[in-house]
């Protein structure tokens, strides 16, 4: 595997790694990630570092900065070299990748976002005021361009052509997945219940849903992806981090 390997449209090749890696975000040209003990790092050229003794479930880099989640749902912000607590809201998942907007998901699936200007000027502990949108989601992903995309307990892929505001309405988009990431580009991926993964094609400021869905051949099966700058960073089964290039 070290030696890489070659997929349509993208070669793959073992990432740094920081085993077992659980979940990884990328965004801005930062990326950072969880292991199974819990524990957020950023990658800094081709080592992990540690991001404090915090331990967080889930992590998101983008323009909004850094945002995580704690076991207990509690949400965090990485301000000058530490996770500072913000109350207001407990959610499971958090997207920090939308024009300055914070998304994120509850356990219970109902959705929550914070507006740019709330988000971007946040630094110190205080209770933040989210805004929930309607529907359910179990996961939710924005990007600065096209819109945001998310994905019910059901399996069912919705998209919304917000940016710097929060919701602008659900468009329901065929196929079935259990998670979703959308890069800064607004190229989107899906991971579905079989662990396979899926690029969305036909994106473009007139279809920013886009039209169809191109199946991404991987050695094995994938728990988590995510996309910036022509790097797609995917987590298998195993823990193990590929990078791939397109």
């Amino acid at each position: 595997m070290t030696d890489g390997f070659l997929f349509t449209g993208c070669t793959c090749t073992e990432g740094p790694q920081q085993f077992p890696a659980v979940q990884i975000d990328a965004g801005q040209g930062n990326v950072v990630m969880t292991d199974s003990n819990n524990y957020a790092y950023f990658l800094i050229g081709s080592q992990w570092y540690k991001m404090g003794s915090l331990t967080l479930k889930h992590v998101s880099v983008g323009p909004a900065g850094i945002w995580g989640v704690d076991l207990d749902d509690r949400v965090y912000k990485y301000v000058a070299g530490s996770f500072v607590y913000a109350t207001g809201e407990s959610l499971q998942q958090v997207d920090a990748g939308g024009d300055g907007q914070v998304v994120g998901v509850t356990s219970t699936s109902t959705i929550h976002c914070l507006k740019s200007t709330i988000a971007s000027a946040y630094r110190e502990q205080s209770t933040l005021n989210w805004t929930t949108l309607p529907g359910l989601l179990m996961y939710f992903s924005c990007s600065s361009k096209y819109g945001c995309w998310g994905v019910n307990s059901g399996q069912n892929i919705y998209f919304t052509t917000s940016h710097h505001i929060c919701f602008s309405g659900w468009i329901q988009v065929d196929g079935l997945a259990v998670m979703v990431e959308i890069g800064t580009d607004g190229s989107v991926f899906v991971v579905n219940r079989g662990g396979e993964v899926f690029q969305r094609q036909g994106i473009d400021s007139s279809t920013p849903q886009g039209t169809s869905w191109t199946k991404i051949p991987m050695p094995s099966r994938i728990s988590h992806v995510s996309y910036d700058r022509g790097n797609l960073w995917v987590v298998t089964d195993y823990g193990i981090i590929l990078k791939c290039l397109y």
